[in-house]
């Protein structure tokens, strides 16, 4: 009895690749608003203090004073007044090439500089070989060799 040979399809696959990359710069800012507030006990009011609409479309609200004085002289008395004082609307923020110039001056701005390119670089040469060079800071460099056989 003789055996039939066997047959099988075979086929490679070999790929590398790599990946750069340099952090940009971002920020976030939130505009915060005015605020007031008064509380007390024995306290009377003869003017009652608030925010004030602002002189122009682009400025904060700000503080209209009252005018509080103690109940009963002598007794106890309690007396709290806030006022935080919002962000005015600043002119248009401008990008240019990528970076804003300046930045608002709100009450909350979280800032991350962006990377430095610096001696980043990465190559691969005809034998499949890889080099990768580190950069600066906020950079990456991944190198990637994949190889793959199927047999049917």
């Amino acid at each position: 009895m003789l055996t039939a040979p066997a047959h099988a399809d075979i086929t490679s696959q070999m790929t590398t690749s790599i990946q750069l990359n340099v952090d940009a710069a971002a920020s976030q800012a939130t505009r915060l608003g005015s605020s007031y507030s008064v509380s007390g006990s024995n306290v009377s009011v003869t003017t009652l203090g608030g925010l004030s609409a602002p002189a122009s479309t682009t400025a904060a609200a700000t503080l209209s004073a009252g005018s509080y004085s103690q109940t009963t002289d002598g007794s106890a008395f309690s007396f709290t007044e806030t006022f935080n004082a919002g962000d005015e609307i600043p002119s248009a923020t401008t990008i240019t090439s990528g970076v804003a110039p300046t930045l608002p001056a709100f009450g909350s701005v979280t800032t991350t500089a962006g990377g430095v390119a610096g001696n980043l670089a990465g190559s691969i040469d005809s034998a499949g070989a890889m080099s990768l060079t580190a950069g600066g800071a906020g950079t990456t460099a991944t190198g990637q060799f994949v190889s793959e056989i199927y047999v049917k």
